[in-house]
C-alpha cells in the first residue's frame, strides 16, 4: 500500500495542515465533516473547510510518509510549505527540498 504526505489549505482561516494518509482525498472528507471521534477538538475541524493543495507519495509504509510530514512540519515554514506546493509539479525541485 502507498501512503502520502498532503498539504491542505483554509481560505477561511489563511493557514495550511500537513498529515499523512494512504487515501488523502477520503481523508480530506473527514478533515472537512468531522467525522471522526472527538473530531470538534481537533486543530482542522476548527478551521474548515480545507483544500487540498498537494499530496505525493511518501513509501509504502506508514513510517516513511510520518517522517516526511515531521521533516516538513519540524520546518515551521510558511514558506517551506509554499515552496513544496510550488515546487511539486517538478520533480527534482521537490526532491531537493525534500531531502529527509
Amino acid at each position: 500500500m502507498k501512503y502520502y504526505v498532503y498539504i491542505l489549505y483554509s481560505p477561511s482561516a489563511d493557514r495550511y495542515y500537513v498529515g499523512q494518509s494512504h487515501d488523502p482525498k477520503a481523508r480530506l472528507k473527514e478533515h472537512n465533516h468531522g467525522d471522526r471521534p472527538n473530531q470538534s477538538t481537533k486543530y482542522t475541524f476548527k478551521h474548515r473547510p480545507w483544500e487540498l493543495k498537494v499530496s505525493f507519495v511518501a513509501g509504502n509504509s506508514r513510517a516513511e510518509a510520518m517522517k516526511i510530514e515531521r521533516y516538513i512540519k519540524r520546518q515551521k515554514s510558511r514558506q517551506f510549505i509554499q515552496a513544496l506546493i510550488e515546487a511539486h509539479p517538478d520533480e527534482e525541485q521537490f526532491a531537493q527540498l525534500l531531502r529527509v
